[in-house]
């Protein structure tokens, strides 16, 4: 029985969102072939022209892979993201279609630490305030978020409850200028803490993502330290030859769920 909210949605984003449904519940695993278009037109009632609009769909996002003449088949790697919009766990959670969680383990005001305070680019101890989470996608742990905001703009963040939405849009949504980030990413093993809130052994592999975050004006306002669980999470660089000589090849990082 269709539901009215279901007429509201078109078809093919229906039949879109239970595909990526059944790639992400394993239904469909990395390397299995998709049912073909007949079969999906008789299963949904859908033309051939709403199948192929909800495969590009697929496609586009990642989870697929296959075409012009080949059956389309669900990628080893799959939910890629630009580097650039690294900064929001939530939006990037959403627009692959995976629903994103998180629960607040502190906010507290102190003293920056030495690393903290070298990225901020202000003196150890000043008065920084720090954010620890846990960061899910459909209710498992996949990365831990450390933050360091230096005070002006952590403060907003005492009368905001993060455990509801993004930090980020909300304190963009308090005029916070979160214009640019450098990132870098190296690995490291689970120390007991880290361990124990993402629900693996000590000592297991985590990938870093140590960021540092300006305003447009170049002024340091955030230093991060997140860390992912590599059997859930991944980044992978695309770069390209450039066209002509002495121009830097393009180069783009994506973040992957596994």
């Amino acid at each position: 029985m269709t539901g009215r909210d279901d007429v509201a949605v078109p078809l093919h984003a229906r039949v879109s969102a239970e595909l990526r449904d059944r790639i992400h519940r394993g239904a469909l695993p990395p390397g299995a072939s998709l049912p073909s278009e007949e079969r999906l037109c008789s299963e949904f009632g859908a033309s051939r022209g709403t199948v192929r609009t909800a495969l590009t769909t697929l496609r586009h996002e990642g989870l697929i892979a296959g075409g012009q003449g080949r059956p389309p088949v669900v990628r080893d790697t799959t939910l890629g993201q630009p580097f650039e919009s690294l900064l929001s766990f939530t939006a990037w959670a959403e627009r692959i279609g995976r629903t994103p969680g998180q629960r607040t383990i502190e906010i507290a005001r102190r003293g920056a630490g030495a690393t903290a305070a070298a990225a901020l680019e202000i003196a150890e101890g000043t008065p920084v305030v720090e954010v620890l989470r846990v960061r899910s996608l459909d209710g498992e742990p996949v990365m831990l978020e450390r933050a360091t905001f230096v005070e002006p703009v952590g403060r907003l963040l005492f009368g905001f409850d993060p455990d509801t939405s993004s930090i980020y849009a909300h304190l963009a949504e308090q005029g916070v200028d979160l214009h640019s980030a450098r990132h870098t990413i190296d690995a490291l093993a689970a120390d007991p803490h880290d361990a124990t809130l993402l629900g693996i052994d000590p000592g297991a592999p985590l990938l870093r993502e140590r960021r540092r975050t300006s305003t447009v004006a170049g002024e340091a306002v955030e230093y991060g330290d997140d860390r992912y669980r590599p059997d859930r999470v991944t980044f992978t660089i695309d770069n390209a030859r450039p066209e002509k000589s002495g121009i830097a090849p393009d180069m783009r990082v994506r973040k992957q769920a596994e």
